[in-house]
């Protein structure tokens, strides 16, 4: 085996999945009921719970509970569950752009966090073969692009509402550990004119009470000259600037779309590597892992091997 092929660390063998959507919970108050995609493995108990938040993206279903398939099919058949919320963000929902929150509807974004965690017991009643299997307080967040804004938020980081001048605080204390892949960084001048004026909840991200443990995910490729003027750099902000125990994997020649997480063989992706997408796969994993199971060497594993290798795609630094 090559080493652009050979694999981060040894996982076990892959679960048969189930895959279960839409799961509707009623939400009274937003513009309409919040649709979820529930994934786990067939067999097993205590199953730890990601929430994926899905970025925004040029494809009409990568950005809803249809989108993210290779992270989604890797992580539950290696032991999570894993539900996937469509947020009012996405194309598929064809809002009225009058709609409050709208375009990206950032607060909404993470409120649906919050609901999913409030309504397990109703998604373990739409999914029976789920019942009485999830490890409730064994809960991390998971977040692409503009889902690493809402992942971020969840984790500690705060912004000021530009409606109402007042700083938000949306922390959801249930989560444990978080993933940000490919998150936006800082505001001010970091972020181009164009993004700053149509989304002004950009310019105030504040990542100093970011305390909940994060791997944040960034490629050395990822300019995102639409959103920033700062270069691929940006999207390490949240642990640079952050101040809880956090990671940085930092993936060799990745640009936005991380080799392919969004879906597979997805046309938007600028950098399609099924290797890059295998290891991303294997190292939030083992990330999560670790942080939700104190002692398990998964994510330790994971690093030597990454750190181990002939011609590794990535490194990985700590604080």
């Amino acid at each position: 085996m090559s080493a652009s092929t050979a694999p981060t660390a040894r996982t076990a063998p892959p679960a048969p999945v189930l895959s279960v959507a839409p799961v509707v919970l009623p939400a009274p108050g937003r513009a309409v009921d919040l649709q979820l995609r529930v994934s786990a493995p067939v067999t097993g108990d205590d199953l730890p719970v990601i929430l994926l938040s899905h970025g925004q993206g040029h494809s009409h279903h990568l950005s809803s509970l249809n989108g993210y398939a290779p992270l989604v099919n890797f992580w539950a058949a290696h032991g999570f569950a894993v539900i996937q919320p469509t947020h009012l963000s996405s194309t598929t929902l064809t809002l009225d752009p009058a709609t409050p929150g709208a375009p990206m509807y950032w607060r909404s974004r993470a409120e649906d966090m919050t609901r999913v965690l409030d309504h397990l017991d109703a998604i373990e009643t739409a999914v029976p073969a789920l019942r009485g299997r999830l490890d409730r307080d064994r809960v991390a967040v998971a977040g692409h692009s503009m889902g690493g804004n809402t992942a971020s938020l969840l984790l500690g980081a705060r912004l000021t509402d530009p409606e109402t001048g007042t700083e938000v605080d949306l922390t959801e204390p249930r989560i444990k550990a978080g993933v940000l892949l490919a998150a936006p960084g800082r505001g001010g001048d970091a972020l181009t004119p164009a993004m700053a004026e149509l989304f002004p909840f950009l310019l105030t991200p504040d990542f100093s009470r970011m305390t909940t443990p994060a791997l944040v995910v960034a490629g050395d490729k990822d300019a995102s000259a639409h959103l920033t003027v700062a270069g691929p750099e940006w999207h390490t902000d949240p642990y640079v600037l952050g101040p809880g125990p956090s990671s940085l994997l930092t993936l060799f020649d990745a640009e936005h779309g991380l080799g392919g997480i969004s879906g597979y063989d997805v046309a938007e992706t600028t950098d399609d590597n099924p290797d890059r997408v295998a290891a991303v796969q294997q190292l939030t994993w083992a990330y999560l892992r670790t942080q939700l199971h104190p002692g398990d060497p998964a994510w330790q594993t994971a690093c030597d091997a990454l750190a181990a290798a002939p011609a590794p795609f990535g490194r990985v630094e700590s604080k």
